[in-house]
């Protein structure tokens, strides 16, 4: 099992208990040391003050637990409004509004593209997209999308 993964079997129960969804756990190398990160999310947004009461509720579960060999640090985020789409329930989220892609390969000569997103199942994803001046449906696969995520008008 993946380290992340052990981990949001480990913190996920107490995260859903305090009232937040752990959105995804990232665990990087950041110069030089090693840091744990927990992204959460909730309805009506996340503070940093949900942050902190996040990480003393998980902090004592990670020391008993004791997961991770190497020394790290722990850090408690929220995944923001332009958060990657990753799993269904991101996709339902934003049916209808406009979301940009990034691809690993070009399609129709581009590897960047913006549209509404019309429907999605585990594979692929539909997109009305700008396609040579012209709108156009595009079933795009997911697994060829280095980045997928709301599409935010400044």
């Amino acid at each position: 099992m993946k380290l992340t993964d052990r981990i949001i079997e480990l913190l996920e129960p107490t995260v859903v208990e305090l009232g937040y969804e752990l959105y995804d756990v990232e665990f990087q190398k950041e110069y030089d040391n090693w840091v744990l990160t927990l992204l959460i999310d909730r309805a009506e947004g996340v503070s940093l003050d949900d942050c902190e009461r996040v990480s003393v509720a998980v902090d004592p579960i990670l020391d008993e637990a004791d997961p991770i060999e190497q020394a790290y640090y722990l850090s408690v985020s929220s995944v923001g409004i332009d958060r990657p789409l990753k799993k269904d329930k991101d996709f339902s989220r934003n049916i209808g509004k406009k979301i940009d892609v990034k691809l690993y390969a070009p399609l129709d000569g581009k590897k960047e593209m913006t549209g509404e997103l019309v429907s999605f199942d585990a594979d692929n994803f539909v997109l009305n997209a700008e396609i040579k001046n012209k709108t156009e449906e595009r079933t795009v696969s997911r697994k060829a999308c280095a980045l997928i995520r709301p599409h935010i008008d400044f």
